[in-house]
């Protein structure tokens, strides 16, 4: 296996967490009372209970680099998420920023942002 780093993400409930990430393609593949990892393709998030984690107040964030964005922007869209600025979880549309790369960003509903990359539109991170 080659050498990789996963996000660790909080949840408030595995079970709901689960459910929501799995509207979006990802599937469970290990989970404990302390622990659980979900997988779509080489996409992996692994999350830490966090019952008390406040949605509106999360700092909690990854970045998820892929070369088909377009592709998966819509087939997230398919699980109808609200694209307003303000509901959790929401999804956007694609944005730039300066001169970081097209992306557009996921907000899942513990409030953890998950900014999905453009590989084609920037050379390899750092």
């Amino acid at each position: 296996m080659a050498d990789r780093i996963t996000a660790n993400l909080p949840a408030r409930d595995f079970a709901a967490t689960s459910a929501f990430y799995d509207t979006l393609g990802f599937r469970e593949d290990f989970r404990d009372e302390g622990w659980m990892i979900l997988k779509r393709g080489p996409m992996v998030l692994e999350f830490f209970p966090h019952p008390d984690c406040d949605p509106k107040t999360s700092w909690f964030s990854a970045c998820i680099r892929v070369d088909e964005p377009d592709t998966l922007l819509e087939e997230w869209r398919a699980a109808g998420l609200p694209a307003d600025h303000r509901s959790i979880p929401r999804l956007t549309g694609f944005f730039k920023q300066g001169a970081a790369p097209r992306m557009f960003a996921l907000v899942d509903e513990n409030g953890s942002l998950l900014r999905v990359i453009d590989n084609r539109d920037a050379g390899e991170p750092g």
